[in-house]
């Protein structure tokens, strides 16, 4: 960490000061204790919507589960944010909703299935307190596979107060998690901020995308070393 803590403190002589402070700024509202999967999503427009919500919500990470579709990111749609935050994809197995949730589950997340259909808790009830969590997002037209419902450890609902029996995908999506968001902040005895280490190694990422011809500056750096 210290030679990425170094490399940052070089590259910030080479941005301007408001733009080195607003990035500052930004990761000290990063937060991994929660992260949204999207499992299977095959609408492009409402899934790149949701990377953009997670990423003007703070979150840094974003799981992507592929059974039968690629996500497929649209820069248009996403305006931007998906050079800010860090999506991790699952693909290369033959059930890539077993994998997502055993390798979350082994990093310490409670997996929370979103879902209509399960006697779960209404968000509001939902206990932010009780450690990190993966909060899990369907199809629109089948939600949470099998596998997902029977894999999680708690369920949340969204209030309906008319016929329809769901959200559209990203208005799921974003107001879940604006208000597990709000939770979390609100509670002074949770840690929901980025690790030093996860700090200066997402700081450098960053300062690497935004400076122009940041590789030759890097390779001038370690010359001198």
């Amino acid at each position: 960490m210290e030679n990425t803590k170094e490399l940052t403190e070089y590259l910030s002589t080479f941005m301007l000061q408001e733009r080195y402070n607003q990035m500052l700024k930004v990761l000290g509202e990063r937060t991994k204790y929660i992260v949204p999967v999207l499992e299977n999503i095959n609408q492009a427009q409402n899934a790149n919507a949701v990377i953009r919500t997670c990423e003007c919500l703070g979150f840094q990470q974003l799981c992507v589960i592929e059974n039968n579709h690629e996500f497929v990111v649209h820069r248009d749609i996403c305006m931007g944010s998906t050079k800010w935050i860090d999506i991790e994809r699952f693909n290369q197995k033959d059930n890539n909703t077993i994998e997502a949730i055993t390798t979350l589950k082994n990093r310490g997340y409670r997996i929370v299935a979103t879902t209509p259909h399960e006697h779960g808790q209404m968000l509001d009830d939902f206990d932010i307190s009780k450690g990190k969590c993966a909060i899990m997002f369907g199809t629109e037209k089948h939600g949470l596979s099998k596998e997902a419902i029977e894999m999680s450890d708690e369920f949340i609902t969204i209030p309906m107060c008319g016929f329809t029996e769901s959200f559209n995908i990203s208005v799921s999506c974003a107001l879940t998690l604006f208000n597990l968001q709000q939770k979390m902040k609100k509670d002074s005895n949770i840690n929901y901020h980025l690790s030093e280490e996860e700090h200066y190694e997402i700081l450098f990422d960053w300062m690497k995308k935004s400076i122009r011809e940041s590789g030759k500056i890097l390779d001038r750096y370690f010359s001198t070393k």
